[in-house]
Order: C-alpha cells, then sequence, then structure tokens
C-alpha cells in the first residue's frame, strides 16, 4: 500500500470523482471567493448564532424568490372572487413552502433530490466493486440475492444498527469484486478504473509512486510540498515561537493566552525587517472580540491571490492513476456481471420476503409461474447503445401520434421495441405527426391493463426489448424530428406484492397511505402517499429518470382526477369552486404536481407536460408563481365523450351545432393551452370501438343501403376530425390506426378471449387501398395544414356561425376560413357565410373530393370565392358558397380587395 499523507497534498476520496468528472466534462478551475471567512470557536457556543443566521439567509433568499409571485394570481386576473377557494390557495402555497424547506434539510437542492436514481438502485463504483441502495423502513435486514451469489440471503447483506442502514429506512449494500486467482490487491487503497471511456487503455505500468513523484517534480514550485511532508513543523514552529523552547507543558504552566489578533501583530511586529518571502501573504483582522469565540477575517494580498487564481489544481495527476476497463477485468471478476439476476431480501417483524427493487431499470416480470426478478443491465462499452442524434426543437404546436407498442405490429403477438422503430416510426413521419406519446412503457407485470397498473417505474418493460432498444427507438424518432413523450402514471400503483411496491417492506404504508385511503375505490389499485418525503423523492425521480436516461421530451400525467380527490374523481361536481378545496382534496398531491413542474421546467426548460383530468382543476396551465399547477396543456376530455354519445345515441338530424362548438372550445380562458382529440386510446381499447368501427364497421358496399351506410360513415370520420383538429387549441392528438379508419376495436389477451391476439394488433395491410388509403390521405391533409400553413398556432378560432337549424358552423383562424354543413341530407347552393375581410377566398381543401373517398359534388369552378359587401354574422362581408350535406371546407384569403 501506499501511504497517501507522505506523497501528496490532493485528496484520494471517493468523492473526488465529482470534481474529476467536473473536469472530463470540460469544467475547469475552481473558484475561490477572494475574502475567506475563518472560524475558530467553541461548537456549542457557536451553534445557536449558526441557526440565526442560517435562518436569517433563508429569509433572505425566500424574500428574493418571493418577487413576482401571487398565490391567488391567476384568480385576480380572471377576475374570479371566491374568498374559500383563494385561502386555500394561500394555504397551500405556505404548506409548498415548507414542504421545501423540510426538502432542503435532506438535500443540497432540487436537483439531488430528483436524481435519486444516482444513488439509489444498483450503481458500478469506479473502486472495483458494485453499490446497491434502496428504501425499506420497515425491514430489519436487508440483502441482494442473485444468481451471482447463489440467492445466498447472508453473502451480500445489511443490519439495521449498522452502516448499511440509515436512520431514514435506507439500505446501502457494498458487493466487492472478486480478484482473479493469482492476482495481487491494487497498491492504491482507493484505486479507480474507468470502465466506460477509457475502457481500452490497460495498465499502463505506471504505479502510484511513480505518478506522485511526477505530481511533486512538476506540479509544486520549490519549498511549495515542504509542509506537506513534513505536517507537525507548522505547529512546532508556532508553539516554540509563542512560548520559548522550554514551552510549558500543562494548562496550568499554560497561564492566559492573548487573543489571537494581538498574538498575530506582536509576531509581525518581530518579524517586520524579514524579506517579504518569508512573511504570510494575508493580513487577519479579529472581529469576535467582547465574544466567547473569535472571527477572522483573512485578507489576501492582490500578488498571492493571482498566483492561487492561475494554479490549476492537480486533477490530471489524479486521472492518470486511473486504469482502464482492460486492466480491471484482467484483475477482478465482477461482482454482478452483466445479466445477472437480483432480488432484495427483506427480514421484517412478520417475517422474510423476497422484492424486485423499487429502483430496478430492467425487470423480468412474472412470466409462466416464475417469480419476477431485476436484471442488472451493464453492457461494455463498446454494445452499449451510443446516442446519434440530438433532440429536435419544440415546436410551436403538437401534432401527437399516440402509440402502444405491444399492439403496433400486424401479426397477433407482441411487438417490440425494434419491430416499432423499424415499422412505425417512418410512417408516423410519413402521415405528417411531429410527436408520439407512448403508453404502457413502464414495466407492468399483467399486458391486459394496457401498462396502466405499473409496477416498475424505473423499468421500460421487458417483454418489448432491452432498455437499449428503447434507447435506440427515442434516438431514431428523434432523427426524424419527433418528439417522444411517455404517458405517465403517478397517480396510483399496481397491487401486486412480488413484483411491485405494495408492502414493499413488510409494512402496508411504505409509499401508499394506510387503509382504505391507500386503495382505489374502483380499480384496486394502490394509492401514493404525497406527503411523505422520501414517496416524493421516488416519484420526481423517476420523471427525471426517464428524460436523463432516455431522453424523452415531456409527459402526459395520467388520471390526475384520481390522485387529486380521496374520492378518485367518483364523484359529483356542482360547477362551484369549493369543490376543488373542501375536505375530499388531497392538497399534498396538488402540491407534488406543483413540484414536479416546477422541478422539471427548471431542469429541462424544452419539457413538455399535459394534464389529463377529467375535473379541469383550477389553475392546471397556470403558472406556479400565479397559483396554478405548471403545465403547458391540458386534454379536453369532453369532445370524444360528445362524438361517442352523438354517433351511438342522437340520430343525424338532431344533432346539436351549438354543444359540439361549446364542447370543442371547452375553457375560452385556456383554449390556447388545450389538447384536442376526436378518438385516443380510451375509444379502441378501453371496452369501446373506434369510430370507423361505429360508423362503418362490417358494413359491406354491395349489400342494400350499404354505399349509403360507408359514405355517411367516411363523411362524418373525416369532418369530426377536421373539425376537432382545426377548433381546438395548440396541440391535436391521433391513436394509432384511427388516421385510415381502424376498422377493429383493440382487445388483448385475456381469459375470457381465450388469450387471443387476434385483436391486439393493428391492420397495416389496409392502408393501402379502399376506403382506408382515402381517409390515411385526408388525415394527411389535416397534418399539412398545420405543418405547411400553422393552423393550430395562428391564434384562437374566432367562431361567429353556428346554425342549429341548417346544421352549419363556420370560424375563422388567422387568414382561414372553415365551412361544416353536418346535415345529413340538406345541401345549399349559396350559403351565406360572413368574413370580416373583403378579398378572393381559395378552396385549399374539400372533404368531398373523390381522392379522400368523397361523392366530388363540388367542382373546380367553386375552389375561387370572391366575397360580397353584405353583413352577415357580425362580420362585414360574406361568401356565397356551395355546401353539400356532410361536407366541409376551408378556405384561405389570397386576395385583399380594398373597397
Amino acid at each position: 500500500m501506499v501511504s497517501l499523507s507522505n506523497q501528496t497534498r490532493f485528496s484520494f476520496h471517493p468523492n473526488n470523482l465529482v470534481v474529476s468528472e467536473k473536469r472530463r466534462l470540460g469544467i475547469s478551475g475552481v473558484n475561490f471567493p477572494r475574502k475567506i471567512k475563518l472560524k475558530i470557536t467553541c461548537f456549542a457556543a457557536e451553534r445557536p448564532r449558526q441557526e440565526k443566521q442560517k435562518k436569517k439567509s433563508q429569509s433572505q433568499s425566500t424574500s428574493d424568490a418571493e418577487a413576482g409571485v401571487d398565490p391567488v394570481g391567476f384568480l385576480t386576473r380572471l377576475g374570479i372572487a371566491d374568498r374559500i377557494f383563494a385561502q386555500f390557495l394561500r394555504e397551500r402555497h405556505k404548506a409548498l413552502k415548507d414542504l421545501k424547506d423540510e426538502i432542503f434539510k435532506r438535500h443540497f437542492d432540487f436537483r439531488d433530490f430528483a436524481s435519486g436514481f444516482e444513488l439509489l438502485g444498483m450503481h458500478r463504483h469506479m473502486e472495483h466493486r458494485v453499490d446497491f441502495m434502496d428504501w425499506g423502513p420497515g425491514s430489519r435486514y436487508g440483502a441482494i440475492i442473485g444468481d451471482f451469489n447463489g440467492w445466498s440471503p447472508t453473502e451480500n447483506a445489511a443490519r439495521e444498527g449498522l452502516f448499511g442502514h440509515d436512520d431514514y429506512g435506507y439500505w446501502f449494500i457494498i458487493l466487492e469484486d472478486k480478484l482473479r486467482e493469482g492476482e495481487e490487491p491494487d497498491e492504491l487503497y482507493f484505486q479507480q478504473y474507468n470502465y466506460v471511456d477509457d475502457y481500452d487503455k490497460g495498465d499502463s505500468g505506471v504505479s502510484a509512486e511513480e505518478i506522485f513523484q511526477k505530481a511533486n517534480d512538476e506540479y509544486w514550485e520549490p519549498g511549495e510540498d515542504r509542509f506537506i511532508k513534513n505536517r507537525f513543523e507548522v505547529p512546532a514552529k508556532l508553539y516554540e515561537q509563542m512560548f520559548g523552547p522550554n514551552s510549558p507543558q500543562t494548562l496550568e504552566e499554560l497561564g492566559d493566552i492573548p487573543d489571537a489578533e494581538t498574538r498575530y501583530k506582536q509576531w509581525k511586529e518581530e518579524h517586520k525587517d524579514d524579506p517579504p518571502s518569508n512573511l504570510p501573504p494575508c493580513d487577519i483582522i479579529d472581529k469576535g472580540q467582547g465574544k466567547p469565540y473569535d472571527i477572522f477575517n483573512v485578507v489576501t494580498s492582490p500578488e498571492w491571490t493571482k498566483k492561487f487564481y492561475e494554479k490549476e489544481p492537480p486533477i490530471p495527476y489524479w486521472l492518470e492513476t486511473r486504469k482502464g476497463r482492460k486492466a480491471w477485468l484482467q484483475k477482478y471478476i465482477p461482482a454482478v456481471p452483466h445479466g445477472s439476476k437480483y432480488r432484495l431480501y427483506f427480514n421484517t417483524p412478520d417475517g422474510p420476503l423476497e422484492r424486485v427493487p423499487a429502483w430496478a431499470t430492467y425487470v423480468q416480470p412474472e412470466d409462466e409461474g416464475k417469480q419476477a426478478y431485476a436484471i442488472h443491465w451493464e453492457p461494455s462499452p463498446e454494445a452499449a447503445y451510443k446516442w446519434k442524434y440530438s433532440k429536435p426543437k419544440v415546436p410551436e404546436s403538437l401534432r401527437i401520434y399516440e402509440c402502444h407498442i405491444g399492439i403496433s405490429g400486424s401479426e397477433p403477438k407482441v411487438s417490440t421495441f425494434e419491430e416499432f422503430t423499424k415499422k412505425v416510426l417512418p410512417h408516423v413521419k410519413r402521415a405528417g405527426y411531429n410527436a408520439i406519446q407512448l403508453i404502457g412503457v413502464p414495466e407492468h407485470k399483467d399486458y391486459f391493463t394496457v401498462g396502466y397498473r405499473v409496477t416498475n417505474f424505473f423499468a421500460a418493460s421487458s417483454r418489448y426489448g432491452t432498455p437499449d432498444d428503447f434507447k435506440r427507438l427515442v434516438d431514431e424518432a428523434h432523427g426524424l424530428g419527433l418528439l417522444v413523450f411517455l404517458d405517465i402514471v403517478h397517480s396510483y400503483a399496481a397491487a401486486d406484492q412480488m413484483v411491485g411496491l405494495s408492502l414493499f417492506d413488510g409494512s402496508n404504508d411504505c409509499y401508499f397511505h394506510y387503509g382504505k385511503r391507500g386503495h382505489h375505490k374502483h380499480w384496486g389499485t394502490r394509492m401514493f402517499k404525497y406527503g411523505d418525503l422520501d414517496v416524493l423523492h421516488f416519484l420526481i425521480s423517476n420523471l427525471n429518470w426517464w428524460i436523463t436516461e432516455y431522453q424523452v421530451d415531456g409527459y402526459q400525467f395520467h388520471s390526475l382526477a384520481s390522485m387529486i380527490y380521496t374520492h378518485n374523481g367518483f364523484a359529483s361536481f356542482n360547477n362551484d369552486l369549493d369543490d376543488y378545496c373542501n375536505q375530499y382534496v388531497d392538497r399534498d398531491a396538488l402540491m407534488y404536481l406543483i413540484l414536479a413542474n416546477e422541478i422539471l421546467h427548471v431542469q429541462h426548460p424544452n419539457i413538455i407536460t399535459i394534464a389529463e383530468d377529467a375535473t379541469y382543476y383550477p389553475g392546471l396551465c397556470e403558472p406556479v408563481s400565479q397559483g396554478g399547477l405548471g403545465f403547458d396543456y391540458y386534454v379536453n376530455l369532453s369532445a370524444s365523450e360528445m362524438w361517442v354519445s352523438l354517433l351511438d345515441n342522437v340520430p343525424d338530424n338532431e344533432w346539436s351545432m351549438s354543444k359540439i362548438v361549446s364542447t370543442l372550445v371547452a375553457n375560452k380562458e385556456y383554449a390556447d393551452k388545450m389538447l384536442s382529440y376526436a378518438e385516443n386510446h380510451n375509444q379502441s381499447i378501453s371496452g369501446g370501438r373506434s369510430f370507423a368501427e361505429i360508423l362503418f364497421g362490417g358494413v359491406d358496399n354491395g349489400s342494400p343501403g350499404g354505399k349509403e351506410l360507408l359514405d355517411r360513415g367516411i363523411s362524418l370520420h373525416k369532418m369530426i376530425r377536421l373539425i376537432t383538429f382545426t377548433s381546438g387549441g395548440r396541440a391535436y392528438l391521433n391513436f394509432m390506426g384511427n388516421e385510415f379508419g381502424h376498422p377493429e376495436r383493440v382487445e388483448f389477451p385475456t381469459q375470457s378471449n381465450n388469450f387471443s391476439f387476434s385483436l391486439a394488433n393493428r391492420r397495416w395491410d389496409l392502408l393501402e387501398s379502399g376506403v382506408h388509403h382515402h381517409l390515411f390521405s385526408f388525415d394527411k391533409e389535416l397534418m399539412d395544414l398545420d405543418k405547411s400553413k400553422g393552423i393550430l398556432s395562428r391564434g384562437l378560432p374566432s367562431i361567429h356561425h353556428v346554425n342549429d337549424a341548417n346544421m352549419v358552423i363556420s370560424f375563422s383562424r388567422g387568414p382561414f376560413l372553415f365551412i361544416f354543413n353536418f346535415h345529413p341530407s340538406n345541401s345549399y347552393e349559396k350559403y351565406d357565410v360572413g368574413v370580416e375581410e373583403a378579398g378572393e377566398y381559395t378552396m385549399i381543401l374539400n372533404s368531398d373530393e373523390v381522392k379522400y373517398g368523397g361523392q366530388g359534388i363540388v367542382t373546380e369552378d367553386h375552389y375561387l370565392q370572391r366575397s360580397i359587401s353584405k353583413r352577415i354574422d357580425g362580420q362585414r362581408n360574406c361568401l356565397e358558397v356551395f355546401l353539400p350535406s356532410r361536407t366541409a371546407q376551408v378556405y384561405k384569403l389570397t386576395r385583399i380587395l380594398r373597397i
């Protein structure tokens, strides 16, 4: 072993990896303040003062941060006067500040709080070992069992009360790599290995002693390392100077000692004739006179300070002591090889338990009666996936293609990440979408749950492939210019015990509420305890994990009503603000959402968060500083419900145009932040039918009345999608396959269908022929309206014509005019529609064109319309247009006429 104290003055400690990592990333130099306040005091005397200063500092920083913060700001802006709800917002804001104070007592900052995955779980340490950490406050004994130790609960273990268990319930276990036969231990105690970047470096053969000697010879100027090599020289000389060669040996002999400033001035006076090089490069001023402690201001000389700043830290010598991957493999056998299977073993008051670690990143759930286990994913640098593309720029509007990996193939089986990457991503790009939203990616034991009963929150589902397969999917999507969103489920979790978080450490209230509140009233899932700091640490770290590890671009937060209310959203609302602040509202859940949005948007400024809340909680998309929850978009869930209701229950000639408009526009104050869709996965998967199946599923074109039914279905399919797309906010979503009118619902394999995969796929073979090709062509035109003409980002629609008798709707958006005739039989030869600007309007999209499956009734001579000076719909001019029944037309103002 090498004695570090006599070799060099820099610290060889594992924590210095942070410094070396900054160096590797190009962060050079270390900044020090010009004034250094040195405190020498009794800790007991200083502590009250430290606490007082800390509170004063926190108060000052809070005051600075509060600039521009108004807990009820959005209520004031909207002119809403509700004293009870305003008080609720103020109390929530105060509770949030208290929560942040609690976080900062245990974490350095929000980045540290949101990066639990850097410590928890299983990680390779540079000092030829593997570190494991997980949270289990209810257990007495923790161990890692796996195929690498014969599933032994004693070989790699930690006990309560020892180093392996802290006061918060976190277990820490070290798994040392094993020396190969015939190999000698490293000469340097803290020998480190670079497993990734310098994997081919190998062992250079240069010993640590030679590197340290090289540092002393090249880095230090003559004499600079004098006091490092002779550590007791300084205190001995100081003692001798203060008390003389015959210095006292006991406290009684010592007597009273003058204060430090007096001693320093006396010493400086005695050495005033010495050369400057012998004097210290600083002055000391005592500010603690008359107090039970001393406070020194150390003011350095400009020359010495300049020299200190210009001197680079000796990090290169430290890095030179590291060895490479080949040297590590030559000397050691990995404690946990890549691909190893393992579980967490707990001994609890109720007996031993085996669990899949909560922070595991690759999991094989229960399959064919076998117990679930985690998989250690540590591929060699040559085999690990390397990112090729940078993230696309966030567009002004979102055209989201919602997907499920497992059902994305044509064959009756579970499709994979690799198949999705090769076959579906090119189709999404071709269809004109600019983002994909993936559902069911985090690991879930039961396939039929669509992925909404998550068991392992940090693991991409192994049924679709490996973690690197998912990285490749995200990377290729970015290469095609597509953003990648995840449908994240933090509103509840699976109730599974062997593979999930339920009863994780044997206690019923580890991650979840105790008793009835810990269970969803209708779905049998577990409800998170959002008021627990460690649960918040887990959930917010999980959000940060998918962004950091897999480069995802945003989230849709699933079913917020389940978490915001203790009744899980299953209650009647009276459209009164009291519903949003009464005893059924979980304030802790709201604070989690606020904290998640605040941290995500600070750590990742381009991240996008979408709220799915059936109750439209007030302030969903308002800034956190103004009392809101901080989301970027919210989902208009009412639109699809309205369309399903109309198609299933209301005759075509009784459709209300006013209801359609009011539902699509919804909340006008936040219409710009609305995400609209005609149908998402709910209509196809959750026991329902796609619109295509409702409208023309099973219709035979050759049967009596078959053509009329098919024409009706095609027309309404196009019109519903067009008006939903163009009347909403800056975001639109479509579920995979519905763009071409997928004729079948989705049915996952369950016992009720004999575990059949016949309906758990997509019929991509229909895409290139007949009706489905026409519908796909029309959907591409819809996407192009936004892609090339920026429809969705042109502000909100101005709806000026809603006629329930004629069943006609018309609105404008920038220079574009949209006209819809929903009447099942009435066509209008010259229908007056108001326009504000006089000029020529050219039809750029006609749903009745033959290439879109229409009748081709509107001929080319109708494509150019000139306005008439006639007041209609509150507009100064109007157009007289030909409107066949069940058709829609889009015009663009191409020439302005000045009258």
